[in-house]
């Protein structure tokens, strides 16, 4: 039997990366996963066919969470579909890096609507589900950037930062109705994004971490799962830290 039998897991931007290794580890713990994508209906449905080729239950939502009126939608739509919401990670995100001077107003409001006013959207629109069954976890994707900061980062690192300060509040505010929210701050994980980066530049990372290595997908999906699952129950308001100790 795995951690998350027959919870329903909704997962914002879950077509790759991160996301998808979380859809992927929800699935195999035996959860019911809907999972939203943005631009490409072909790695959408791939992904659902991959999901539930060994019976798992899956299903692929086209969805834009920074939009308040189509997170609601969405949420309206799982219910729907699956019956309620027990798990809402919040995973969707964006880089416009670059340094402040440079930044532009569009590139400022791109990353904070994408990373931080769509967790806003979703978790308000999972609150009815939850509500009603009087109990629920929230998990909101943050970053190691969040708590340290980094140069050219200003935009990502507010609005990582802002998940950190919202998921405490929303804890504090829902604590007392069974539902939970916590945070998880991944460090550097390597995903097909970072491949196309120098191995120099990638070595030389791993060389600062504590445990002399980048980090991994499944790291962060098994802690996300975790945190979804009856083991995480008096868990709440909590940053989590998957960096293999950059932030110690």
């Amino acid at each position: 039997m795995g951690l998350l039998e027959n919870k329903i897991v909704l997962i914002t931007g879950a077509s790759r990366g991160i996301g998808k290794s979380i859809a992927e580890e929800c699935v195999k713990q035996g959860a019911k996963v809907a999972f939203t994508y943005l631009s490409s209906d072909e790695k959408a449905r791939a992904l659902e066919q991959e999901l539930t080729s060994n019976g798992g239950v899956a299903k692929g939502f086209k969805s834009d969470a920074s939009k308040y009126d189509e997170a609601q939608k969405l949420v309206d739509d799982v219910v729907e579909a699956f019956g309620t919401v027990d798990v809402l990670v919040n995973n969707a995100g964006i880089t416009r890096d670059t340094l402040l001077m440079r930044m532009s107003e569009e590139q400022w409001d791109e990353v904070m609507n994408t990373n931080l006013k769509s967790a806003f959207n979703l978790t308000k629109a999972v609150l009815k589900p939850m509500l009603k069954a009087k109990s629920g976890s929230i998990i909101n994707m943050s970053s190691v950037v969040g708590v340290t900061g980094n140069a050219g980062q200003s935009n990502y690192a507010a609005s990582k930062a802002g998940l950190i300060g919202f998921s405490k509040s929303i804890a504090q505010e829902l604590g007392s109705r069974n539902i939970r929210c916590n945070a998880i701050a991944p460090g550097f994980i390597e995903t097909e994004m970072t491949e196309v980066l120098d191995p120099k530049v990638v070595e030389q990372w791993r060389s600062t971490i504590p445990l002399k290595r980048g980090g991994t997908p499944q790291d962060v999906a098994n802690a996300t799962v975790f945190l979804g699952s009856d083991m995480s129950t008096y868990i709440t308001g909590q940053t989590i830290h998957v960096c293999g100790g950059m932030t110690m």
